[in-house]
């Protein structure tokens, strides 16, 4: 039998969404009927091995993030939410002083990317048992090149480069560590990954999907509307 509370998730909703040229943050706009956040919600909630959700929201978003979660099928009691803070980091660490202290695995996801499935965020939590950390990830399709100043300075190769995803998972007691010692450094980050690599920490990684998007821009989102009406078509529920 399974130790009670020994997966959270902690959503990463605080973000004003500036790059989508709205007044309302990308997580609270519609796609396919619900709002983005909801849609992000839905297959943590399905997935038998989280016992329960942080949601850090945008101060100003409080009440409409839990407007939404009671539209959601899941024992209310299992839902957190926090206030973001100025970044990322800030807004993951408040979200980690909310889980539970008996929580062996946290498994940290964007709130805008919607199409995540239940089944990866199950390997997730596995792997974050074996190895500690783990982060869900992608082969590069492009060539990429160093520019400095407007000039190619190098082309690496990309067999060995990666596209990171979420959900990244961790054990809780190294990824509070992790965070502790960032805040103590000053140092932000773009991803908790960053911030577990500083303590000279493995982290593996487990192959993502190319549907997994992040939408951050309207041109993401027409891209997320039409796979939805894809899914839709090959009679998923839409």
């Amino acid at each position: 039998m399974r130790t009670i509370m020994t997966a959270w998730a902690v959503i990463v909703a605080g973000g004003a969404g500036k790059r989508m040229g709205t007044d309302t943050p990308k997580q609270f706009l519609t796609l396919c009927g619900k709002t983005i956040l909801e849609r992000t919600i839905e297959p943590f909630a399905a997935c038998s091995e989280i016992d329960g959700i942080v949601i850090a929201a945008p101060e100003s978003g409080l009440v409409r993030t839990e407007s939404i979660i009671s539209d959601i099928p899941y024992l209310r009691s299992r839902f957190r939410i926090v206030a973001g803070g100025e970044n990322r980091r800030d807004s993951v660490r408040n979200a980690l002083a909310a889980v539970p202290e008996d929580t062996e695995i946290v498994v940290i996801h964007d709130a805008v990317r919607p199409f995540i499935r239940s089944s990866l965020i199950s390997s997730c939590i596995q792997k974050a048992r074996d190895c500690g950390a783990v982060s869900v990830m992608r082969p590069l399709k492009e060539t990429v090149k160093v520019v400095s100043d407007g000039i190619v300075m190098k082309t690496p190769d990309r067999s060995s480069l990666r596209i990171t995803q979420t959900p990244q998972a961790f054990r809780k007691d190294l990824i509070m560590k992790a965070h502790k010692q960032a805040l103590e450094d000053g140092f932000i980050g773009t991803d908790d990954c960053m911030l577990v690599e500083r303590l000279g920490k493995e982290v593996h990684i487990i192959e993502g999907d190319d549907y997994n998007i992040k939408i951050t821009t309207p041109a993401d989102l027409t891209i997320a509307e039409a796979l939805y009406k894809l899914f839709e078509n090959r009679g998923k529920q839409c």
